[in-house]
């Protein structure tokens, strides 16, 4: 097993730069989790600066302990190291869709769990296109957006408002086994989640959040996925602006850290085969608590993984 520095014996502002202060191993064969980097914001609509959130977060990273609220210790059950960032090309979109889906193809055929930190969320597609050839996954999805339209600015269909639409289309998701969680916001038309409706994926928006209790929500979310292959996709925007304000497209009613959390210390049970965190632009974040924060919920999900392990 792999452990981080202890910050007892070497001050968290020293030493080490790595996911949770966590050697890099770039042999997939000693490991049961990735944590990787992808620093690309080539799919922004409006403010950019996701491509320097892996950095920010592995920064802020070094901030977590070991152990979970819950008693999880996932470097005791889980051979986890920084992987390294996916190569990305700054001014070719779709090359660099191509590079990610390729550097993430041997993650997956050595059936390591990758965990990543964006990069906005167009990341998640070729992250999909790669983990999800065999046969198409479930997807538990934390967002204020849907992420399901269909094309901007004429007939780009690839930008951060698309990923799960193109991956359903690509039957790369299942999207009867497909929960998204907290949307909410304005939209565009009135049929902007028509999609996502007719192909069955569960909508979960923060109104009907707000009448229900965290518990239930993930239950009725852990039922519709059931025990199949999922991935896990973390919007930083799923929160509230005040608690993460360093995202590209903040909306206002979002869930609490405590609520975000608390639901993602439930999934015990939940096939995770990848996840990500994505959104947390630095540019933004002149505190570093949206990076603290991202870094925080890429703990919790290793923690989830840690503790479906029994």
């Amino acid at each position: 097993m792999f452990e981080p520095v202890d910050a007892a014996e070497v001050p968290r502002f020293a030493g080490s730069q790595n996911f949770f202060r966590l050697p890099a191993v770039n042999d997939l064969s000693l490991l049961d989790v990735a944590l990787i980097g992808v620093p690309f914001d080539g799919g922004t609509t409006n403010r950019a600066g996701a491509r320097h959130g892996p950095r920010e977060i592995r920064n802020q990273s070094s901030l977590i302990r070991r152990i979970n609220a819950n008693g999880v210790s996932p470097f005791e059950k889980l051979r986890v190291a920084d992987f390294g960032d996916s190569p990305v090309n700054p001014i070719n979109l779709l090359d660099s869709l191509k590079k990610i889906e390729e550097f993430f193809q041997p993650v997956a055929a050595a059936k390591v769990i990758p965990i990543s930190a964006g990069g906005d969320h167009l990341i998640t597609l070729p992250i999909l296109r790669a983990l999800g050839t065999n046969s198409p996954v479930g997807l538990l999805h934390f967002d204020a957006h849907s992420d399901t339209n269909d094309t901007y600015f004429g007939d780009n269909k690839y930008t951060h408002g698309s990923p799960f639409r193109r991956a359903v289309e690509e039957g790369l998701l299942d999207p009867k086994r497909a929960v998204q969680i907290g949307i909410r916001g304005s939209y565009y038309r009135h049929t902007d989640f028509d999609f996502s409706r007719a192909c069955g994926i569960r909508i979960i928006t923060m109104e009907e959040f707000g009448r229900r209790t965290p518990d239930d929500v993930i239950a009725e979310a852990l039922d519709i996925i059931g025990a199949g292959p999922a991935y896990l996709s973390f919007d930083i925007d799923s929160l509230d602006p005040s608690i993460a304000p360093g995202t590209g497209t903040p909306e206002i009613g979002g869930f609490s850290a405590r609520e975000a959390q608390g639901m993602l210390r439930s999934l015990r049970g939940l096939n995770i085969i990848g996840a990500d965190v994505v959104e947390v632009a630095p540019p933004f974040d002149q505190s570093g608590l949206t990076a603290l924060t991202g870094a925080t919920m890429m703990f919790e999900i290793l923690c989830a993984i840690a503790a479906g392990r029994g």
